[in-house]
């Protein structure tokens, strides 16, 4: 792939290369592909490239993956997936009211709630989280249901961290405020913590009231990036799993504002916009 077509989107700040394949299943340097593209200085920039192409099956729509900046790949995105949705719309892939996607951790089902030229915004399943320290999954002497306000070891000090799995592993920290935080020192430790034997997603909150989070996040693969729909959902689940918040909130990125709900039959509706940048050719090898 030395010449090829892709197509730049973003969703609250959080923005992602589309580029169209013959077949997901057997792509060739998507490693190498994504590292050059997302690369900020020499190439497109971005936080992550999602592949996509026709799904032949009954189940889904389109098939996905997802390779963060750093060329891992990346279980789902739910702002990555958003992306993909709003892509194949304004492409003139799809027209109908919903969108089935692939993606490594299971099909996510989208529908259109409305659209404005190039902007559109979707309500999206994300599915249920999977609460067990062993899905997340983390490295514990005794295996836990659930991961709440459990400590860890941090430079010699504890922190209580939530943790869950959204299809990736995400760690929630409360904090009192936001802007105290250090967190491009502490993401990276949390990041790569031993207990966490893939990696994991990292988001700091603040609780504004039991209907309102404000979040900074740190992506696994990534870095800090101004907003993410697997960690907003997974932030929501665990202020709920807190007692914290209602199991309906709206959480503020510093890219924008997303709406979460966990509904009470476990599944995760997440509510936000993504819009189309451009559209690129790249030429380099």
């Amino acid at each position: 792939m030395n010449d090829f077509r892709f197509t730049k989107l973003e969703g609250l700040g959080n923005d992602f290369l589309i580029i169209e394949v013959d077949d997901v299943s057997t792509l060739r340097a998507a490693t190498q592909i994504a590292l050059h593209l997302c690369n900020r200085n020499f190439g497109a920039g971005a936080d992550g490239v999602v592949f996509l192409t026709r799904d032949p099956s009954d189940d889904a729509d389109f098939n996905s993956r997802i390779y963060n900046s750093d060329g891992s790949e990346a279980g789902v995105s739910g702002n990555g997936t958003r992306c993909a949705a709003a892509y194949v719309y304004y492409a003139g892939l799809w027209s109908a009211p919903e969108v089935r996607i692939r993606t490594i951790a299971g099909i996510k089902r989208g529908r259109l709630v409305s659209r404005s030229e190039a902007r559109f915004e979707f309500e999206f399943d994300m599915g249920a989280p999977r609460l067990a320290s062993s899905d997340v999954p983390m490295l514990l002497e005794h295996g836990l249901e659930r991961v709440v306000s459990y400590p860890i070891n941090l430079g010699g000090e504890p922190v209580e961290v939530t943790c869950l799995s959204m299809g990736n592993p995400q760690t929630v920290i409360f904090v009192p405020e936001l802007e105290a935080v250090d967190f491009e020192e502490l993401g990276p430790l949390i990041e790569h913590h031993p207990v966490f034997p893939d990696r994991t997603n990292v988001e700091f909150v603040e609780v504004v009231n039991r209907s309102t989070l404000r979040i900074r996040i740190w992506e696994r693969g990534a870095g800090h990036t101004l907003s993410s729909g697997t960690g907003s959902c997974a932030s929501a689940v665990a202020s709920a799993l807190n007692g914290l918040t209602e199991r309906a909130v709206d959480v503020r990125t510093e890219g924008g504002d997303l709406h979460v709900e966990w509904r009470l039959d476990g599944t995760v509706a997440l509510t936000g916009p993504a819009e189309v940048i451009y559209e690129g050719r790249w030429l380099r090898g």
